[in-house]
């Protein structure tokens, strides 16, 4: 596959394949990811441990050809943890810059809401500015350059749970359960075969230029006024339900406009539909939204309570 001829639905296409000869399942956190990478955005995972969230991560730090770092949250973990720092050499009798693990092309940040407020508020600027400050000095990250943060649901003892404004700088959220047992049984099997993350390194990087010709094909993408205002509305309605606490920023509407063309993009279209809208509304808006007390009583979560908001809009036609 070349650049000059390979289009964003084939580019996908061999990103899709690839993952899954490496993680079994997970289509989801699979689609989602490529999306990011297009778009400059970074993913939130939740899911139990165990769920090959690393060798994710791996996997697509080798098909873009980039480099793979993984960051384990901790409450005493500093900023210049994750940043970098300077050092002093007594050698030459200067400071060094010594970049931290932030400076890779997949950062793997394991249980980010394990961490305090400045290590976190650390990680979030580096994400929405794709750089870098140290002694003054301005440092580009990679590009392209992905974050996976991924948060466990069931252990909240000894978290600092990230602010509303925090998660509004991620593109998506993906949540990630146990597999299904066909799945369960694949994993097992390829695991008795070999070692899922010695394969890794047999993957063929994609194309150099692919990422970027996908992205100028999603940038192409129309959207036309009703599916504008159908997005328009999602939002707007997330504000207005019964449910919620706390709607959709206009950030989020942005970010499912933006994901909604790289969704027409990857498959072979050079326009938005509500279909691509609605596909992608969960995964972009459900870590925007607070519930109320009373939906949570009900037995109500995020993904039950959009649902209901997408369910009482008209689709456009």
């Amino acid at each position: 596959m070349t650049v000059s001829t390979a289009t964003a639905r084939e580019i996908a296409a061999r990103f899709a394949s690839d993952v899954h000869r490496i993680v079994v399942g997970q289509h989801e956190a699979v689609h989602l990811s490529f999306i990011a990478l297009l778009l400059g955005g970074h993913l939130l995972i939740e899911g139990v441990p165990g769920t090959a969230k690393t060798l994710l991560a791996r996997t697509i730090a080798r098909l873009i050809g980039g480099t793979f770092k993984r960051i384990q949250f901790t409450p005493d973990l500093m900023p210049s943890d994750v940043v970098g720092t300077s050092v002093y050499e007594i050698a030459t009798s200067s400071f060094r810059i010594r970049r931290g693990p932030i400076f890779a092309s997949v950062v793997l940040v394991d249980e980010v809401n394990r961490a305090p407020a400045k290590t976190q508020s650390a990680l979030l600027e580096a994400m929405q500015e794709g750089q870098v400050t140290l002694e003054g000095e301005s440092l580009p990250l990679p590009d392209p350059f992905l974050v996976l943060a991924t948060q466990n649901p069931v252990e909240y003892e000894g978290t600092y749970p990230l602010p509303e404004a925090e998660l509004d700088r991620f593109l998506f959220k993906a949540v990630i359960r146990y597999p299904e047992a066909a799945e369960e049984r694949a994993i097992l099997r390829a695991h008795d075969r070999r070692v899922p993350l010695a394969e890794v390194a047999r993957l063929e990087p994609l194309a150099p230029g692919a990422l970027a010709a996908a992205r100028e094909e999603t940038e192409a993408v129309t959207v036309a006024d009703p599916v504008l205002d159908y997005i328009a509305r999602i939002v707007e309605a997330s504000r207005a339900s019964p449910d919620v606490m706390l709607g959709a920023s206009p950030r989020a509407g942005v970010h499912l406009l933006r994901a909604s063309k790289a969704a027409a993009a990857v498959d072979g279209r050079d326009f938005v539909t509500p279909d691509d809208v609605k596909s992608l509304a969960l995964p972009t808006l459900r870590h925007r939204i607070v519930l109320k007390a009373e939906a949570e009583i009900e037995g109500l979560d995020a993904d039950a309570s959009l649902r209901r908001v997408l369910g009482r809009l008209d689709v456009p036609r």
